[in-house]
């Protein structure tokens, strides 16, 4: 009896989970769910068969969700033995009710589906992956570390510790999605049938694994010890040492141990492993170490070992001028160069590598062309990006062209928002692999412009100690002493003795700016945006790609000190030429441009407009009857009261039209005028000065082009009015009252002439600064001659 698609589950976390439904009239097409009363665990057992998937491990109501009617209403009464849900016999009465929560919930185990086989142990191999109910292999293509260890995981194996391409006479392969493995569905769930000569040959460890780690070589510890029941135990801290630590890294395929710590990967349940490891150091695996004959009582809580082991040396660059340049190679099994898969590299990508080389920062990123393809290992920037080690990330193909990166040597900075920025660190010994920061009394302008230009950047555009952050020692001890033409800052001259301390946040902190520009603009703020990455000016394009908006032209427009964008458009040239392309997903609100960018050949290149197009306009005032000079007009200006004055507003040429609105505020009123741009000026002309035109003006410049309004202001101007009317009334009355005063005296002196009171001395007016000669004042000779001396 067949009974294709009468059964299936919803809403679970795989096809193997879920609310079961039956279809029981193949012609309606009406779908039912099943009451939990009417079915059991032999009808559980003939469902999970039915699906393909292994033996029910839960069945329960309500555990993926309330349902609907319609529900079905007859008991299923299954032996157990049968192929299909609608072969087994139900009851022949229907049921009237079926309680909220409890239609058929059912989780089946994952079938049996995957196997290494051909390998030295269970866990080794070449990976094969029941499909349709056939073994098949699977695909090399596309496979990274990351993907194995997903196979490694549902092997009920530990972790992914090599992956290698092995050649198959078998054309008709699986291909497994990466992606999809990686999300933590079941390999069957992400196969599709491919044909390729190539298929995947996997070791994953044994006995050993570390979990809930950011990589394949950190993560809690746990240990396999009984292969019989396939149960996974956590280690207590107290029983594992370092050398215990150094046999799991070698065993995994990582490098030596580097962090060896209780709960640093989560606290953990029981089980727990009961006995010592007592490793020599040597072994090969940790089950090859001798344990303790006595059991452990407890482990206290946050002491499961947590272990972090180095990457493994698996990263290099050859060819190059220094162990920090070349062609970049990764060893995946086997050396081989790089070439990156979903888009050009960046700079952004490529700091991961020069990190794992321990090398600086990165300075260049590039493509080396062969005649012939060969065997290489391809790398996709956003595995890289995600922090995964680069041995995680790689996938075979076959391509003519490599990566060629070029990282500093000897500087680097640190804690920075873009490559370009950061607390200056360097490395004096190559041997000892020490980086160590700067103090900034033992740095100065010239050091800055040759690190900047090590790196790559700009001029240096801040320097500041403290800047990125308190340092811990070590600290270079002697001061730098840079001509600025160096290409390098170890080709400096040092001071030979040693600098004694550095004060706290004296650590040199370092931005460098960025090259570049806008050309064929009518100002610095409009025109082709054009960038210097790898020592070369090229166009830029990717500023108006789908989906990123203005985000591009905004971080150009704000690196130029040129405000926000306004428009983005392009033209379209006779023929391709080498551009810079900046990846959309790469620009961060601080990223600098060069770290997203990408060699291409395109025709279309955009033009930008900043908001900050127009330059400052000037203001100026000129009076008929006071002149000052420009530098006296940015402190103010001073116009006599009645005066006729003008201001005069003006700007460079740069586009023609426009307008000039003056705007004037004072502490009881506001006024703007406007004229229209003649000649790039307008002249605003005021009759008579008053008290009320005392205040403060500015000139705007309002212009409509490229299809929007632009304004620029130019600085404020203060104005005062003075009124010399209470000085002239002052000059003219005070003369005229001393005038009569004088003349009073000098007509009663002379009516009383000889008399005792005008002569007394105590009672003379000053005649002296009356201004009344000596001989009027009817002095004799002798006493005149006194007066006089």
């Amino acid at each position: 009896m067949g009974h294709r698609h009468s059964v299936r589950l919803v809403n679970g976390t795989s096809l193997c989970s879920g609310r079961l439904e039956v279809n029981t009239n193949q012609s309606t097409q009406r779908w039912s769910s099943v009451c939990e009363d009417d079915f059991d665990q032999q009808d559980a057992e003939v469902v999970c068969r039915e699906l393909g998937c292994g033996a029910p491990s839960v069945l329960q109501g309500a555990l993926y969700g309330e349902v609907e009617p319609p529900m079905r209403t007859k008991e299923f009464q299954c032996g157990g033995h049968e192929s299909a849900l609608l072969d087994c016999r139900s009851s022949g009465s229907d049921r009237n009710t079926c309680s909220p929560g409890k239609a058929v919930v059912l989780t089946c185990s994952e079938p049996a589906a995957l196997r290494l086989v051909q390998g030295a142990s269970r866990c080794a191999g070449t990976l094969e992956l029941k499909h349709q109910g056939e073994w098949r292999q699977v695909s090399f293509s596309y496979w990274t570390l990351k993907t194995a260890d997903a196979a490694c995981r549902e092997s009920d194996c530990g972790s992914a510790v090599s992956l290698r391409r092995k050649e198959s006479s078998d054309r008709s392969v699986l291909r497994i999605w990466s992606e999809c493995a990686q999300s933590g569905s079941a390999l069957r769930e992400c196969a599709s049938l491919a044909s390729s000569h190539f298929i995947v040959d996997l070791t994953c460890s044994d006995s050993v694994r570390l979990v809930n780690g950011t990589n394949l070589c950190s993560g809690r510890l746990e240990v396999k010890t009984n292969q019989s029941t396939q149960r996974w135990s956590s280690v207590c801290e107290d029983d594992f040492d370092q050398q215990d630590a150094e046999v799991v890294c070698r065993e995994l395929g990582c490098g030596a141990p580097s962090v060896l710590q209780g709960a640093l990967y989560g606290e953990l349940e029981a089980p727990m492993r009961t006995k010592e490891f007592q490793c020599g150091g040597h072994e090969s695996a940790l089950l090859d170490c001798r344990s303790s004959g006595s059991d452990r009582n407890t482990c206290s809580p946050g002491k499961a070992v947590g272990l972090t082991c180095s990457e493994a040396d698996a990263v290099r660059l050859v060819g190059g001028h220094s162990r920090c340049a070349g062609t970049l190679e990764v060893k995946q099994g086997e050396w081989r160069p790089v070439i990156y898969f979903d888009s050009d590299w960046t700079l952004k990508t490529a700091a991961g590598f020069c990190k794992e080389l321990d090398c600086g920062s990165a300075v260049s990123v590039g493509k080396r062309e062969e005649f012939t393809r060969r065997s290489v290992w391809g790398i996709s920037s956003v595995c890289v990006e995600s922090g995964s080690p680069l041995r995680e990330c790689a996938e075979s193909a076959s391509f003519k062209s490599f990566l060629n990166l070029t990282c500093s040597d000897s500087v680097r900075l640190v804690n920075g928002t873009s490559l370009c920025s950061g607390r200056l660190e360097v490395k004096i010994y190559q041997s000892t692999q020490r980086w160590s920061s700067v103090c900034e009394d033992d740095f100065d302008q010239q050091d800055a412009e040759v690190v900047c230009r090590e790196l790559g950047c700009g001029a240096p555009s801040v320097f500041q100690g403290e800047l990125y952050g308190e340092v811990e020692p070590p600290m270079r001890t002697k001061e730098f002493q840079c001509g600025g033409h160096e290409s390098a800052l170890l080709d400096c001259r040092s001071s030979g003795s040693d600098t004694k301390t550095c004060s706290p946040g004296k650590a040199v902190g370092l931005i460098c700016s960025e090259s570049v520009r806008l050309v064929g603009g009518d100002s610095h703020c409009a025109g082709t945006l054009e960038l210097k990455h790898n020592g070369e000016w090229r166009a830029v394009i990717g500023l108006i790609d789908s989906g990123s908006t203005l985000k591009i032209a905004a971080a150009a427009c704000r690196q130029l000190d040129c405000g926000s964008a306004v428009s983005v458009g392009q033209r379209e040239e006779s023929s391709d030429r080498s551009v810079w392309r900046i990846w959309s997903d790469c620009v961060q609100s601080e990223t600098a441009l060069r770290e997203c960018a990408a060699s291409e050949l395109s025709s279309l290149i955009p033009n930008l407009t900043c908001s900050d197009l127009l330059l400052q306009p000037n203001i100026s005032v000129s009076s008929s009857m006071v002149g000052a000079s420009e530098e006296d007009q940015q402190e103010g200006f001073q116009v006599f009261w009645g005066s006729n004055f003008t201001i005069s507003c003006s700007i460079q040429p740069q586009y023609p039209g426009g307008s000039f609105q003056l705007t004037f505020t004072s502490s009881n009123s506001a006024h703007n005028y406007t004229q229209p741009a003649v000649n790039h000026s307008a002249h605003f002309l005021f009759p008579a000065a008053e008290p009320a035109h005392q205040g403060s003006y500015s000139c705007v410049y309002h212009l409509y082009v490229f299809s929007h309004n632009f304004s620029s202001e130019s600085h404020v101007l203060s104005l005062s009015v003075m009124d010399l009317r209470p000085l002239i009334i002052r000059a003219i009355i005070l003369p005229l009252i001393l005038l009569v005063v004088n003349t009073s005296l000098y007509f009663y002196c002379r009516a009383n002439r000889g008399q005792l009171p005008c002569r007394q001395k105590n009672s003379e007016p000053d005649y002296y600064n009356l201004g009344v000669p000596a001989v009027e004042r009817g002095l004799t000779e002798e006493e005149g001659a006194q007066e006089a001396e």
